[in-house]
């Protein structure tokens, strides 16, 4: 696990540093509906982009104001204070208002402070609706990007490039699979905390690394004998972009719960969802990530990311979900609140928190609220368990 925590608690972890003492470019990137093949089949290392380490806010709340999301506030924040100087490159995605404009004030910022901004600054829009013209539209954008990476960094992305980086990525999401696998057993043999970490470090890592990495962690947690649910609250963590572990070590500290499962865009959603790695391999990654819909930035698919939600309830065997958004995040707010409403209407216990991101997470206020929802759960299994004693 030490180098998934490395990748997943620095910003400059030692698998970027040594990739870019190769003189191999770096480029960063917003959204996971970005395909990181992309830059894999160019020989680039894509890097999720993260606002992990901030130890102020001056520089984000100069360009952005007060009334917004901390998040890409955090991210501008490492890049006006040095941090990402590494980036060869960077791609912003429209995944919400806020990351939008990060696109603008990091280009503000740059005027300001001398080299922030990488050479290679590339705005992929992506579309709020998946059929019809909106698949058509993001694949026209994939192209786009594509030659503008071979324009810029002087490579050629040919389908078989692609076709090669998709069977790679591939791997992964099966050994993810095989993880969540693991997950999903009465008996855990491993914690929300690592398993939430290796996923991170997926997003940041040399892929071929990774997938080495974490086949030799998997094998090596199959002979694991240490149980993490022995009488614990098994609990699914959803909402907000979070790319945080500390807060997966907050929940499973009080040593009374254990988070088996996560709808976090940083988190395991894909397990098992491979790309076909035959026929025309820019289609196969449009359907693939702007197919899937599981973000509230989509139209009209409430019902489905619902559906979703329950399945995994059923499958990780849930006993509770823990609903966060970090504040002004209207995207996750709007949604957890029909969330809550829907699943505590199935008899599904839910918690809703708002949070901030960064330098200012409320640890104290979150630990308090989690409790209170843990003592909540174990309640009404009490409860339950003493109407069924009591029919008997």
């Amino acid at each position: 696990m030490e180098v998934f925590y490395d990748a997943a608690t620095r910003v400059d972890s030692k698998t970027i540093m040594d990739w870019k003492a190769s003189g191999k470019p770096v480029v960063g990137y917003t959204c996971s509906y970005t395909p990181a093949e992309i830059f894999y089949a160019a020989g680039i290392l894509p890097v999720r982009l993260r606002g992990i380490e901030t130890d102020g806010m001056d520089v984000g709340d100069t360009y952005f104001g007060p009334f917004i999301c901390s998040f890409p506030k955090c991210i501008l924040q490492l890049a006006g204070k040095g941090k990402l100087s590494f980036l060869d490159g960077a791609i912003i995605t429209p995944g919400c208002d806020g990351m939008r404009r990060l696109d603008e004030c990091w280009r503000k910022a740059g005027e300001d402070y001398a080299g922030i901004v990488p050479g290679y600054f590339y705005y992929f829009d992506v579309p709020h609706k998946s059929e019809n013209h909106g698949l058509d539209w993001y694949m026209e954008e994939l192209r786009l990007l594509i030659n503008s990476i071979e324009g810029h960094f002087k490579v050629e992305i040919t389908d078989e490039k692609l076709a090669a980086a998709i069977a790679v990525f591939n791997k992964g999401r099966r050994l993810l699979g095989e993880l969540e696998g693991l997950r999903a057993k009465e008996d855990v043999v491993v914690s929300g905390t690592e398993a939430f970490a290796a996923a991170v470090a997926g997003t940041v890592m040399p892929r071929d690394e990774y997938t080495r990495d974490l086949e030799t962690w998997l094998s090596e947690l199959k002979s694991r004998k240490t149980s993490f649910s022995d009488g614990k609250k098994r609990i699914m963590v959803v909402g907000s972009v979070s790319d945080e572990i500390d807060l997966f070590e907050l929940i499973e500290d009080r040593g009374n719960a254990v988070v088996v499962s996560e709808n976090l865009c940083f988190g395991i959603r894909y397990e098992g969802d491979e790309i076909p790695e035959t026929g025309d391999p820019k289609a196969a990654l449009a359907a693939h990530y702007l197919g899937g819909s599981v973000c509230p930035r989509m139209f009209g698919k409430y019902k489905e990311r619902l559906k979703m939600l329950t399945e995994r309830i059923t499958r990780f065997r849930v006993d509770g979900l823990i609903m966060q958004n970090i504040r002004f995040c209207d995207l996750h707010g709007a949604e957890n609140a029909l969330f809550e409403r829907d699943l505590e209407a199935l008899g599904i216990p839910c918690l809703r928190v708002e949070r901030e991101y960064g330098p200012h997470i409320d640890v104290g206020r979150m630990r308090l609220r989690i409790g209170a929802f843990l003592e909540r759960i174990s309640a009404a299994g009490k409860r339950d368990s003493g109407v069924r004693r009591a029919t008997a």
